[in-house]
């Protein structure tokens, strides 16, 4: 074997020749760690990244007979640098471009054959300008791990061996030493290959499953139709509503007073209140991953430009899948190699060559130039085989298994986690924010002061009030009716409320939609906004002129008190206009108050009409009130459970609403989020309005957030800030929502979860984990997965240093005390491909438990307080310290006495070595089960996947010993020495219940080291 002893007894009288030799060693040496050093300096520049470049460079393969009439990087810049100029003298305008890539401004692209025999079809437009995806992060492949100076130093040594061995005993017999090194390490870095391969494969998974759930309204041959995202091309209309993501560069061609948020476009990020204002004829451009935060009725865009040729697609070129643990157990082993074991590797490569060339050690190959060689390639092999047992370098390896298990299950359960720090974050979550329920449907509605039945239709409503209340919900809307051929099949698009309002009126009232909008020309919007809490459009009727002096009809509708300061009067049962004095506008306000106490969120609709010589402008005074309607945001039962058990795990739960305080109350009230036996029902910090918390001082907002549980008339700005609060405060917030108005309190939290149905693109794309079925039931189990995954890490830590430890130590004694080193390097590395590989894989298959659920939350990796404790507890220490001290004292004793308390020789005592110190992990890694508890073995006959992967250790361990002697350098073992062997490995169970029983400290006891490594 390569690594065996080192010591030999020379012959004397050649000191000159001997010293000479070493002189050429430490030569050599010092060459070798100055490449080092050089590979090192490349490793840290390739770090910087390097300067962008203002301009992107892009080459489009113009297809031999489509689209020559316009040049397609030129369109693409000229939408990117939204020059105006440009597109007007040189491509004619909007209407040139359409004309140029060969769309219909009205119908969309032809996907058929024409009279002609053209066929301009999807994938011609995506040969000519691409397609509508962007650049995957780069693969990884196997070539990635001979990338470490370890692995590059051991293929050396193996190299170095190899021929030295064939040249002493031949091809046959030879190449054992070497190759054993050369498989040994090949193993080692295997399962990364293949873990690499498992992500890849994830990935695209994820981006089949985006492609298919993210749906883009178009209009293709005449007819409005839904096609996934990445199936856009060149040339489409595209329609664009509130809460939606621009899908690719384009230009807007219709619609009225678009706005949009493009701050994640720009690197140095800009505040998301900033919107930019998009109109067709001043500036019609919009860029792909804008987010739509304001659309009037019908805005439709022309794509010019998709996928890598957009603006979003320039930036989507620098990735970074290292989650922040994986990042802090880098950091980890790096501060434990480069400080202490550089030094301790010197002294002991010192020692071994001094007592070699002292003459206290004997050459099994000899005193010449070729032994020497051999002795010198040992040596530097026992420095290596110390720093891979001291440095705990497969740790990033296994979090990657545990997270890649972790997410598949998830997925399972209905669940894609888009980013996997939000694996490790979720488990540390100790708020989570809820900020949209999402499933309304229209309960009450009152006409007047008179309430009209949840079933009421069109009979039993007067025909101008039916009128009135048609225009207003189809005209004065961003949302859309789907009409098929059966009512049953009909589709509603847009927000919660528009969805709800769109379906009562089309469904009870008779509304049609389309008809409307044909009969009346739309001539000013004011879109809703979270701020005026309400939305409003002037229109007048198609078949009348401005000479013939028609009437404008001015509708509003929104928060049910904004809208009813606004009016003057109202419209009774029987459809009569009567004034509103001040006791009628109390019994109003009183309707309001009692839908509200109903958890009813209460819209109002308006209206007033004005000649056609006024103007334009929306009348915000003198209205006519048309009637209220009382929405149902229902709280469904699965709803209640989740709350409860999240504040059994710890969790405060808190609800931020649009709705008035009564609502909110009882909504929260409904959903458990408020008690009655609690003493936060007669807090009055409980329910806040959002106007309020945002009118406090910076420090009385601090001292408040955390009695808060619910924030009701809320914009935006106060969910924002309200989460800003509580990560000030050192909590790590979760938000749910799905709205628009969530994009933002989503993004800046430590973990956004978005609904997969119901969400909005925008709340998507700010979002970490979906929640595929809209389920809120799946919150707890996301909690648990995520308490699971942390709970996991801590095993596989633990596991790991504690054969780190124990090995480093064997060694170091080994070496300096003469004898030969038990764990060469190929012994090394199989215990650790089975510590990082399939001991990580048993540890990830542990479920989340309802005892680990009920543990208070774990500390988070970037939080930054005091209080939080370290990934590696006192408890932790105290397990891995024990462990490892009973195993250096057991192979110790083996090593020392081996050979004569079992009457075996040299080699069987090294293979007694090798095999108890592998049972000892396989043992160690049910201990690892239970951190805390004494009884580690509850629920493991639950886990037959943990048992079948501590079966299948148990027999690759008797195979490497029985079957790949040359290899190992192992000799066959007896059964009773096997017994001994799984004997001595099953003290560690006896011993970890009697460590579990020494109490410890909360003050960690590693302070100093935690200063150096970064804890």
């Amino acid at each position: 074997m390569v690594t065996r002893d080192v010591a030999t007894k020379h012959g004397k009288g050649k000191p000159n020749k001997i010293w000479g030799l070493a002189f050429a060693t430490i030569y050599c040496a010092r060459a070798l760690f100055s490449i080092i050093d050089q590979k090192k300096e490349e490793n840290s520049r390739k770090l910087v990244p390097p300067t962008r470049n203002s301009f992107v460079l892009i080459h489009v393969e113009a297809p031999e007979a489509s689209f020559s009439s316009i040049d397609k990087t030129a369109l693409a810049a000229i939408v990117k640098e939204k020059n105006l100029d440009r597109l007007l003298r040189q491509l004619g305008g909007i209407e040139g471009v359409a004309s140029a890539l060969e769309t219909n401004i009205r119908n969309g692209i032809c996907t058929t054959s024409t009279s002609t025999g053209a066929v301009h079809d999807v994938a011609l437009r995506q040969k000519a300008f691409g397609s509508n995806t962007y650049q995957r992060p780069p693969t990884k492949s196997l070539m990635d791990g001979f990338k470490d100076i370890t692995v590059l130093i051991l293929l050396l040594c193996a190299a170095i061996s190899l021929g030295l061995g064939i040249k002493e005993h031949g091809l046959k017999e030879g190449w054992y030493d070497g190759g054993g090194i050369f498989v040994a390490v090949i193993l080692t870095i295997s399962p990364s290959a293949v873990s690499n391969f498992i992500q890849n494969r994830q990935l695209e998974k994820l981006f089949k499953v985006n492609s298919n759930t993210i749906k883009v309204n178009v209009v293709r041959d005449g007819k409005p139709q839904q096609i996934p995202i990445f199936e856009i091309v060149a040339g489409d209309i595209v329609f664009l509503n509130t809460g939606d993501q621009v899908p690719a560069d384009g230009l807007l061609f219709d619609g009225h007073q678009l706005q949009v948020d493009e701050s994640s476009l720009i690197w140095e990020g800009v505040s998301t209140t900033d919107r930019i204002q998009v109109k067709n004829n001043r500036n019609p451009f919009l860029l792909f991953g804008s987010k739509v935060v304001a659309a009037g009725e019908d805005a439709r865009m022309l794509v010019t430009s998709v996928g890598m040729n957009t603006t979003w697609g320039a930036m989507m070129t620098d990735f970074n899948e290292e989650t922040p643990l994986q990042a802090w157990l880098h950091k980890f082993a790096s501060s434990i190699a480069k400080p202490g074991l550089a030094v301790l590797s010197f002294l002991i490569v010192v020692a071994l060559l001094v007592r070699y060339f002292t003459g206290n050690t004997e050459n099994e190959k000899g005193n010449g130039t070729g032994g020497m060689v051999y002795s010198m390639v040992r040596i530097i092999v026992v420095a290596v085989t110390i720093r891979l047992a001291a440095i705990p370098e497969g740790l990033s390896w296994a979090v990657a298994i545990i997270l890649a298990y972790s997410g598949n299950r998830m997925i399972a359960d209905k669940v894609i986690v888009r980013k996997r720090s939000a694996c490790e974050t979720m488990g540390s979550a100790t708020t989570i924010c809820m900020l949209t329920l999402n499933q309304m449907k229209v309960r009450k509605f009152w006409l007047g002061q008179d309430p009209i039945g949840e079933d009421a239709n069109s009979f039993s409503i007067a025909p101008n009030v039916l009128n009135l209340i048609q225009q207003g919900v189809a005209l004065n809307t961003t949302g859309r009716v789907y009409r098929a051929t059966s009512v049953s099949n009909t589709e509603f698009c847009g927000s919660p409320s528009e969805k709800a309002l769109l379906s009562w009126a089309s469904l009870k009232l008779g509304m049609e939609m389309e008809k409307l909008k044909q009969n009346y020309t739309i001539l000013l919007v004011e879109a809703f906004n979270s701020e005026k809490k309400r939305s409003g459009v002037s229109i007048r009727s198609s078949t009348s002129t401005k000479d013939e002096n028609s009437t404008i009809h001015v509708h509003w509708k929104g928060a049910a008190e904004i809208i009813l300061a606004m009016c003057s009067s109202y419209y009774d049962v029987f459809g009569r206009m009567k004034d509103m004095d001040g006791n009628e506008r109390r019994i109003f306000e009183k309707i309001i108050e009692d839908m509200a106490a109903s958890s009813l969120r209460c819209l109002a609709l308006a209206h007033v009409q004005i000649p056609d010589q006024e103007g334009h402008e929306l009348k915000e005074d003198g209205l006519a009130l048309i009637g209220l309607v009382g929405i149902e945001d229902p709280c469904r039962p699965e709803v209640r459970k989740a709350v409860d058990d999240c504040q059994k795990a710890g969790v405060n739960v808190t609800m931020i609403t649009g709705d008035n305080v009564f609502a909110a109350t009882e909504i929260a009230t409904e959903c458990g989020i408020l008690r009655p036996d609690d003493q936060d029902m007669n807090d009055t910090e409980a329910v806040v309005e959002g106007e309020v918390f945002r009118n406090y001082t910076p420090e009385e907002r601090l001292e408040k957030v955390e009695k808060i549980r619910v924030m009701a008339r809320s914009s935006p700005c106060d969910q924002l800030l309200m989460v800003q609060c509580l990560k000030e405060k050192c909590h790590v917030v979760a938000v749910t929502g799905g709205g628009t108005n969530d994009s933002q309190a989503l993004k800046e939290a430590n973990i956004g979860l978005c609904m997969g149905k119901m969400g909005a693109q925008v709340a998507k794309e700010s979002s970490d984990i979906i929640i595929l079925d809209d389920n809120f039931a799946s919150l707890p189990r996301v909690l648990g997965w995520g308490r699971c995954v942390y709970n996991n890490i801590q095993k596989i830590i633990q596991l790991q240093l504690t054969v780190n430890i124990a090995a480093l130590v064997i060694n170091i004694v080994e070496a300096v005390s003469a004898r030969e080193i038990p764990f060469t390097v190929v012994k090394l590395l199989w215990v650790n491909l089975i510590i990082d590989t399939l001991g990580a894989l048993a540890l990830a298959t542990e479920q989340p438990t309802k005892e680990l659920l009920m543990e208070k939350p774990p500390p988070i990796m970037s939080r930054t307080t005091t209080q939080a404790q370290p990934l590696i507890t006192n408890i932790m220490w105290r397990n891995i310290l024990f462990q490892a001290l009973y195993q250096v004292v057991a192979i110790l004793i083996l090593q020392f006495r081996g050979e004569s308390i079992f009457h075996v020789d040299e080699r069987v005592k090294d293979t007694m070595i090798f095999s108890t110190s592998v049972l000892c992990q396989v043992i160690n890694q049910v201990n690892a089960r239970r951190l805390e508890k004494k009884n580690v073995f509850k629920g493991i006959h639950k886990n037959k996947l943990f048992l079948g992967i501590i079966g299948m250790t148990l027999i690759l361990q008797m195979v490497v010993v029985e079957f790949l002697k040359k290899f190992t350098d192992t000799k066959s073992l007896s059964l009773g020495q096997w017994g001994a062997c799984l004997g001595i490995a099953v003290l560690s169970w006896p011993i970890g219940w009697v460590v579990k029983c020494i109490p410890v400290s909360d003050k960690p006891f590693v302070m100093h080291l935690s200063s150096l490594v970064g804890f």
